[in-house]
Order: structure tokens, then sequence, then C-alpha cells
């Protein structure tokens, strides 16, 4: 055995890999992309602190806030951008595995309106399961698609890990006039979300080994799709905030807008689009990803009337989801023309919009 090129045994475990047979990344790890994720209510725990952080006048978004990245003053009407990423496999080819973890971590500068500049690689690994020539795969993912967003994917670091884990940091610049929050919400806004739902039923799916043979691969398409439309709303005066959806999934994400601003937010389910038309089969196949009810435990008191077929929708944690947007309405022309021109006309239809505050912070109608 020791003699065949094409298999690795590694001193650490029985484990063996055959190079020449498709590695499938998910067996190797127990959560799948963003919706691995930390659950919000736990993640308000890990971030509660009595600690009084010094105020730094520079720093323009940071913890105060629940907002993608943090921005920073440069003193010269520009402002730095930063932000971090990572994930476990959310598909199983490596390639894919880097282009979808890497276009989700610079969703988070296009999320705050800016340009991204600058990548930087996470990469944690189990050398002892999983050999080089798969991480290097991963890599190459991720260099094509930081090409794609025209960065350099200028260098990283390195761990042996348990589990495959592959993400990036991040840094951008945007005009401090032009950067978009997520807690600037204002009641008339018209919501608009860049991206259908559904990545985390498809996925879900695909580990049942129940996802039709006509829908593989269309999730990974999706999720390898930068949100570059986020620069261009960022010199929208009438775009007042602005997120991505990922694995708190459409209510967590707008739930956390609607009370950052302190309105609440109606949503619109016939207008909301999914991944797939006939996404009802799988859920009535029960594809629903855990990641589901850890989202719903922690904020759905928040949320009006709603059943639960609308819940394993909008609840379901995205990865590199869309652009979720409240624009004021003098500037949802704008907004249309600059979807349309981009070849994102088809998510020119309004999704909700936002209210002032009521004793619920988001309503499904």
């Amino acid at each position: 055995m020791q003699n065949n090129p094409n298999v690795i045994v590694s001193e650490l475990s029985p484990v063996e890999v055959n190079l020449q047979a498709p590695v499938k990344l998910t067996q190797y790890s127990h959560g799948a992309g963003c919706g691995c994720k930390i659950s919000p209510k736990i993640l308000d725990q890990i971030l509660s602190s009595n600690f009084a952080m010094p105020d730094n006048k520079n720093l323009l978004v940071g913890n105060h806030s629940k907002d993608d990245a943090a921005v920073y003053d440069m003193n010269n009407g520009i402002a730095l951008i930063s932000t971090t990423d990572f994930f476990m496999p959310i598909v199983d080819d490596p390639y894919e595995f880097g282009r979808i973890a890497s276009a989700n971590a610079i969703s988070d500068v296009y999320a705050m309106g800016g340009k991204p500049a600058l990548a930087i690689a996470i990469l944690g690994w189990p050398i002892n399961l999983l050999p080089p020539e798969v991480a290097q795969k991963v890599i190459e993912g991720s260099r094509s698609i930081c090409a794609e967003a025209g960065i350099p994917l200028a260098g990283g670091h390195s761990i042996d890990s348990p589990e495959p884990i592959f993400g990036l940091a991040v840094n951008g610049f945007v005009l401090i006039a032009n950067i978009k929050q997520n807690n600037q919400a204002q009641a008339g806004d018209v919501l608009f979300l860049t991206k259908p739902l559904g990545v985390g039923i498809l996925t879900t799916a695909e580990k049942k080994g129940i996802l039709k043979e006509e829908h593989k691969g269309i999730a990974a398409k999706q999720m390898m799709q930068l949100n570059k439309i986020g620069e261009l709303m960022g010199a929208v005066k009438g775009v007042n905030a602005m997120t991505d959806v990922t694995g708190f999934a459409l209510l967590g994400h707008l739930v956390e807008m609607a009370e950052g601003s302190g309105v609440s937010a109606v949503v619109n389910f016939a207008t909301i689009p999914t991944i797939i038309d006939d996404i009802d089969f799988y859920i009535d196949q029960k594809s629903i990803p855990g990641g589901t009810g850890r989202n719903w435990d922690s904020y759905g008191e928040k949320i009006g009337s709603i059943t639960e077929y609308q819940k394993a929708i909008l609840a379901d944690p995205q990865t590199s989801g869309g652009l979720l947007i409240a624009v004021a309405p003098a500037a949802v022309e704008a907004v249309k023309n600059i979807l349309l021109q981009n070849g994102l006309g088809k998510f020119n239809v309004p999704v909700g919009e936002i209210v002032s505050k009521e004793t619920w912070v988001v309503k499904v109608v």
C-alpha cells in the first residue's frame, strides 16, 4: 500500500485519501457555510461586556453596531473598510469552496458601499486527513474570485485544524459620504433583495441525497456571484441602509436592520424570490438545515404571525447571499435602473418596506 503513489497514509490517522477519487469536503466538517455561524442569541451573550472600550474618533463603524464590517476614517475623505469571514465547506468541490468562501467575505465590503482592495487568506486544514493538493485547489478558487473582484490575494495564515476552514480578511475603501450601514433605515423606505433565497434548503437536499439532477450546481453558482452592485449603491444618496443576507437569514438580518434603526419592517412574501421555482418539493421532504431552527429560536418572538412554510424560506441560512437594501421612495427609480443596467433587473420588485416602530419588529404579509 505504501508503494501506491495515489494513496496517502498518515501516521496520525488510519484514514486514507485516494487522490484520483473526488474529494467530498462536506464529510469532514460538522457545519456548512454560513449555516455554521453561532446563533444571534448566543453571539449577543459572547459579545456582551462590562469593559468600557476607549472611544476612537476615527472608528466610524465598530462594535457599537451589528454591521457587516468595521470602518475607519483615514482623515482624507476616505474610510478604510475591514472585515473577515470564514467557515467550513458548504460544497464538496475544493475549488468551488474557495470561490464561495471568498465571495462571501468580500461581500461585506460591498455591503458597506465600498470597493475591495486587498485580501488575506485564513486556512485551517486537517493535514492528517486531507492532502495539501486539496487545500491548493481551495486557494486557487479563492484567487479566481479575488481576480474577479479586481484585488490581490496577498498572503494569509494557516493552521492544522480538525476540520477544513477557509475564508478571507478583506480591506476596502469608501468615500465617507458613500458609507452604507445597516442601522440607518427610515420609515417609508422600500426594500430590495438582490439574490433569491433557498441556498440552505438546496445544500441540505444535496447532503441528504435527494437533490434532483437538474438542480445540481444551482446553489454553488449563486454563492459564487459577487455583490459588486453594492459599490454602485454606495453612490446613491437615497440608499439609506444596506446589509448582506447570510447565516442569520433574511429575517435575522432584517431584524438587525429594523432594531438598529428604531423601526419595524414588513415583508411581502409573494414577492420574495426563491432559488428554484419548485422549492416546495424540498420543503415537503423536510430538507430544512439545522440553522433554520437555531435562527428562529434566536429571534422568532420578534416576528409577527408566520406560517411554517414562510419560516422555512425566510429563516433559511444563506451563504454569500444577496444585498438587502432600504431605499427612500425618491431613489427607487435610480436603484431599479442600476439593477437593470447590471443584469439584475429581475430583482426590481420590492420585497417589503420599512414602517414606524410597532410591537413586532418584522411582519410577514
